[in-house]
């Protein structure tokens, strides 16, 4: 038995159209084919979902159901034990026998036509939006930071290509107007809602509109400072490191964070730096054994007087 309706989509039954149309929409974002691929419990949940929205965003259905007239699959409970075939067989079902209708004159008679999911559809009256089309896509950091341009296979092996605007964040969803389905009598196609998932990069963080990486500086240019050069995410740069930096100071480059866009000023790289003691030499050996750090060995012997 088909479960009810209000359950499926979890809305209580005073609930309104919007309520229901949002609860659709989310759930069927959740448990889309093509974001659980190989999922046979997220595909029988979502064809529930889809039938449960069909039935009660029909408001004429939808007040049949309450009144228990109909079932959750928009069948007719009137008749008693076997819907309209049974009533059909029966001394009251002539309308049935003789050939006295068409198939028109039936679809007149039960005031619509089979749906996609089971049950009883009205016959659109007039232009109606086709639907949308769910997708998921993986993103570079990278783009994601720059922004570029993605392909998305449709089913069938139709691409698409998607424009990634720069900014964009992990689970973020872009809609692509006209890419769903078509319309139906002339209305226009639905849209392609996308999913973004965002790759981990190796070297960089996000923070906000800022990047962030770290990067390993040699001794002489930690004490004598220098210029470096510096990996962004839209290119290498050069830096100057100040004299005297040690492990842990930052540097800024301004504007070379995340991309301008939407009114929003493009972020910074914020570069934290790592002194490296890299391969030591005789020199650098003989050195280090005939200094001491300023006021030091005078440190550590008045740590230990009583």
């Amino acid at each position: 038995m088909s479960k009810d309706p209000y359950e499926v989509l979890g809305v209580a039954r005073t609930a309104s159209q919007d309520e229901i149309r949002k609860a659709y929409r989310k759930l069927a974002r959740k448990h889309h084919p093509d974001l659980n691929p190989g999922d046979k419990a997220a595909e029988e949940q979502f064809k529930a979902v889809g039938a449960a929205n069909d039935l009660l965003s029909d408001e004429e259905k939808r007040a049949r159901f309450d009144r228990g007239e109909i079932d959750a699959e928009g069948q007719e409970r009137g008749f008693g034990g076997g819907g309209y075939r049974n009533h059909a067989e029966g001394g009251q079902g002539h309308f049935y026998g003789g050939g006295q209708f068409s198939e028109d004159d039936l679809g007149d008679i039960f005031g619509g036509m089979f749906g996609q999911r089971g049950g009883f559809r009205r016959r659109p009256q007039g232009p109606m939006k086709g639907e949308d089309r769910q997708y998921a896509l993986t993103v570079s950091f990278i783009d994601s930071v720059n922004g570029g341009t993605s392909r998305v296979t449709l089913p069938g092996g139709a691409t698409l290509d998607v424009k990634i605007p720069p900014g964009i964040n992990d689970g973020q969803v872009l809609r692509l107007r006209g890419k769903g389905d078509e319309g139906f009598q002339g209305g226009p196609a639905g849209d392609a809602l996308i999913t973004i998932s965002v790759m981990p990069d190796a070297v960089y963080t996000r923070d906000g509109n800022d990047v962030r990486s770290t990067l390993p500086i040699d001794v002489k240019t930690a004490v004598l400072g220098g210029s470096i050069t510096v990996p962004t995410p839209a290119g290498p740069v050069k830096m100057n490191v100040p004299p005297h930096s040690d492990t842990g100071s930052v540097l800024r480059l301004r504007g070379r964070g995340v991309k301008a866009h939407g009114g929003q000023e493009a972020g910074n790289l914020y570069v934290k730096l790592q002194v490296m003691i890299g391969k030591i030499d005789t020199a650098f050996e003989t050195f280090l054994k005939s200094w001491s750090p300023e006021g030091g060995q005078d440190d550590r012997k008045g740590d230990g007087a009583s």
